[in-house]
This record gives C-alpha cells, structure tokens and sequence, in this order.
C-alpha cells in the first residue's frame, strides 16, 4: 500500500510539473501546430501517470490474492490431516505413544496458521485426547465425546476458512452437534 501512495504522489507531482512547464511553452508558442504537440505531450505524460498507477494497484491486488489463496491451502490441508488423524485414532481403538507424537507435531503446525478460536477449541480437543490416552483405549464412549469435540471443533474451523457471514454461527453450531450427537 506505501507504494502505490509513493506511486500516486510521484505521478501527481511529475503531472502538476509538467502541466505548469507545457501551459507555460503552449502560451509562449504562437503557431498552432507547436501548440498541438505541447497538447500531445501532456495528454501523453498524463495517460502515463494514470497507467502507472492503475498498473501498481492492479499488481498488490493479485499479489494479496495469491497469499490469500496460499493460506486458504495451507489451512485446509492442516485441518484435513488433524480430521483424518482423529479418524485415524477412533479407528483404531487406541493412541499409541506414537500417536502422540504425531499429534505433537501437527499441534505445531496448526498453531502457525489457526486464528485464535479454532486454537482455543482446538486446545479443548487436546485435553479430551489426553483423557482418552490415559488408559490407550478409546471406548466408545470416549469415542462419541472425541467427535463431539471434534464437531465444535470444526465449526470454528468453518468460519476460519470461510470467514464471510457470522450472523448465523450459533445455529450452525449446534446443527454440526446435533447431527454428530445422531450418529
């Protein structure tokens, strides 16, 4: 954004120069035809600046874009493993050592690029699991509270990813639960 400032003020202060520098040679020219190619020049340095300008803006646009995009990815590749990692231990019926570890480490990853609730839920997940993992088996029980968790979970995922309407959070909310809490 400084640039494109940076950008806007060096094309008004080389267009307001040049205004003043050709308004100045256009009256000291008497023949019409000098006069034209003053007119010419200034519409040329003008059409310049705004090119200039339009063409910078365009570029931090696409720019923003792209790292928006990039972080979208990053993002539903990291809930997508923890989702599939949870599938991978209710599956199984127990949480190993390694398991853990694994989990560790996507703790990690997802602490980069999580926004503040889903860390918030998802630390609420972390606690359920250590409960769970105390004994290394995963009742079903133990089972049905994991989803449960994981289904908050998700719906603070949904708006980190989303991140348009909210008026309508709650509700969703417990639509993900309910629909969780029938299986």
């Amino acid at each position: 954004m400084q640039n494109s400032i940076k950008y806007l003020l060096v094309a008004i202060v080389t267009f307001v120069t040049g205004y003043i520098y050709l308004r100045f040679a256009y009256h000291s020219y008497s023949d019409g035809y000098e006069q034209e190619i003053v007119l010419i020049i200034l519409g040329t340095i003008a059409t310049m600046a705004v090119t200039a300008s339009l063409i910078n803006k365009q570029s931090e646009v696409e720019l923003q874009k792209e790292q928006r995009v990039k972080i979208f990815n990053l993002k539903s590749e990291l809930y997508l493993d923890l989702i599939n990692f949870i599938e991978k231990i209710i599956t199984k019926g127990t949480i190993v050592k390694e398991d853990m570890v694994a989990l560790e480490f996507l703790t990690h990853k997802i602490s980069i690029i999580a926004s503040s609730e889903v860390l918030r839920e998802y630390s609420h997940l972390i606690e359920t699991i250590k409960e769970v993992a105390g004994d290394h088996k995963i009742t079903p029980m133990e089972s049905d509270e994991l989803s449960g968790q994981l289904a908050i979970l998700c719906s603070k995922i949904r708006y980190d990813l989303i991140q348009f309407d909210t008026s309508n959070r709650v509700e969703v909310e417990n639509l993900i639960k309910s629909n969780i809490d029938k299986l």
